[in-house]
C-alpha cells in the first residue's frame, strides 16, 4: 500500500503544482474563503467524493467557507475512521515575490503555506480515492476555514459536531516549516505548540500641548512603562523552566511633534505551556497594568481574547505516525522538534481526539524564498513538498486503519 501511495502521488504532482499556485495566486482572508473552498470541491466532486460543504460558521446566520470530505475504501467492510486537516486562510501582508504565481489581490497573501495544507490534503484524498479497492475504512477530509483569526475555524468545527458521525479514530496535520529541508518531515511527542491570547490595551490619559507636560498625564509615557514593567514582572513571577512569551507588536499613539494624545493602544500576544499558569497571568496581567496606570495618573482598559490552547500531540498516536514515516522517508530524513511558541487552532481538535501535528520541510536554498520565515512578504515554497506531504497524510491515516 505504501508503494501504490507513493506511486499515486507522484502521478498528481503536476497538478498539485497547479493547485497550489491557483491558490497561492488567489489567497482569501480568515472566514472570506468562498472562491477558495469551491475551487476544492470542484475538484472532489470531479472525482466522486462525497462533500459536506458550508462548516464552520462564524456567526449562525454567515455561509461557513469550511467543508468535510469523505473518501471510502472498499477493500473490506469498515467503520473506521481517520481524519487530515488543512486550513484554507491567507494572511494580511502585501507579497513581494516576482514569480508568475503570486498573489492577485492586493495586500493577501499565503505566507504561511496554507495553500500547500489544502493541496497536500485534497492530492492526498484523490490519491485514495483512486486507489479505494486497496483499502478500508473511512478518510475524512478537514478543509478548515480561519486558522489565523480568532475564535478559530476549529473550534467552530468542534463545536459543530462535524467529528460526530463519523467519529475519527484520531486526526493528522502538518505544517510547512523552511527551517527543515524538502523531504524531511519534524515530529514532537505531548506538548507541542503553546497556547496563544491576545491583549487589547487602550492607555487613558489626558492629551494637550507637548510643550506643558505639567498640565497631561502622558499616555505614551505610561504605555512605555507598561511595555518595559508587564515583561519584567512576568519573567520574575514565571517559573524558571517554564516557557512563555509575552510580546506587543502594535502600539499607536496619535499624536504629533507637539501634541500628546489622550489615548494610546496596545496589541500584543502571551504564550504559554502551562494552563495554571496561562490562567493566573489572565488574572494579573490586567491588575499589573491598572495599578502601573493608575500610579502614573491614568488608567488603563484591558481586554484579553483568549485563544487556542497547547497542540497536545497524543504519545501513542505521534509515535506511530513517526514509526510511518520512517518507514515511507527514511530514518535518516525524520527529525525530532523542539517546542515551539507558535500557535496552531489545530490544538482544538488535540483536546478532544488524539491528533498528531508534524512539520513538513519546505526549504531549498537554491529556491528563492523557499528558507524565508513564515509570515513574511517573501516566502515560497520548494513544491516538491506537496509529493511528500500529500504521500505522508495518505499513508499516515491508511496505517492508522490498517493496524
Amino acid at each position: 500500500m505504501m508503494e501504490r501511495i507513493k506511486l499515486a502521488v507522484a502521478e498528481l504532482r503536476s497538478d498539485m503544482v497547479k493547485w497550489r499556485r491557483h491558490l497561492h495566486r488567489h489567497p482569501e482572508l480568515s472566514f472570506q474563503e468562498h472562491n477558495t473552498i469551491a475551487f476544492v470541491l470542484e475538484r472532489l466532486k470531479e472525482e466522486g467524493i462525497e462533500v459536506r460543504s458550508g462548516v464552520g460558521k462564524l456567526t449562525a446566520d454567515s455561509p461557513g467557507t469550511g467543508a468535510i470530505a469523505l473518501v471510502k475504501g472498499t477493500k473490506n467492510a469498515s467503520d473506521k475512521c481517520m481524519a487530515i486537516r488543512a486550513d484554507l486562510d491567507a494572511l494580511p501582508i502585501m507579497e513581494i515575490g516576482k514569480e508568475t504565481y503570486c498573489s492577485t489581490n492586493p495586500g493577501v497573501m499565503h505566507a504561511c503555506g496554507h495553500d500547500a495544507h489544502t493541496t497536500t490534503v485534497l492530492g492526498a484524498g484523490i490519491a485514495l480515492h483512486r486507489m479505494r479497492e486497496h483499502w478500508s475504512g473511512t478518510v475524512m477530509l478537514v478543509f478548515q476555514p480561519g486558522e489565523e483569526k480568532e475564535p478559530g475555524g476549529a473550534s467552530l468545527l468542534v463545536k459543530e459536531g462535524v467529528f460526530n458521525d463519523p467519529k475519527p479514530l484520531g486526526i493528522l496535520g502538518q505544517h510547512v516549516t523552511p527551517e527543515l529541508p524538502v523531504g524531511k518531515l519534524g515530529f514532537r511527542s505531548g506538548a507541542f505548540m503553546a497556547a496563544a491570547d491576545e491583549l487589547y490595551i487602550t492607555v487613558k490619559g489626558k492629551g494637550g500641548h507637548a510643550g506643558s507636560p505639567h498640565l497631561l498625564v502622558d499616555p505614551i509615557l505610561i504605555a512605555a512603562e507598561l511595555l518595559t514593567a508587564l515583561q519584567q514582572i512576568v519573567s520574575r513571577r514565571n517559573k524558571p523552566g517554564r516557557p512563555m512569551v509575552l510580546s506587543f507588536g502594535k502600539v499607536i499613539a496619535n499624536g504629533a511633534t507637539n501634541i500628546v494624545p489622550d489615548l494610546v493602544t496596545m496589541e500584543g500576544t502571551l504564550r504559554t505551556f502551562d494552563e495554571d499558569w496561562r490562567a493566573d497571568l489572565h488574572s494579573l496581567l490586567p491588575k499589573w497594568a491598572k495599578g502601573i496606570a493608575q500610579a502614573m495618573g491614568g488608567d488603563v482598559d484591558f481586554n484579553l481574547v483568549k485563544g487556542s490552547p497547547v497542540v497536545k500531540n497524543d504519545p501513542e498516536l505521534t509515535a506511530r505516525i513517526r514509526e510511518a514515516a520512517v518507514a515511507y522517508m527514511g530514518a535518516e530524513n525524520i527529525v525530532d522538534m523542539d517546542l515551539r511558541m507558535g500557535a496552531e487552532d489545530f490544538a482544538y481538535y488535540t483536546h478532544v481526539m488524539p491528533g498528531c501535528f508534524f512539520r513538513l520541510g519546505t526549504g531549498s536554498p537554491d529556491k528563492p524564498g523557499t528558507t524565508s520565515g513564515l509570515h513574511r512578504a517573501e516566502f515560497d515554497i520548494d513544491e516538491d513538498a506537496l509529493v511528500t506531504g500529500a504521500g505522508m497524510m495518505a499513508w499516515g491515516a491508511v496505517s492508522e486503519l490498517e493496524r
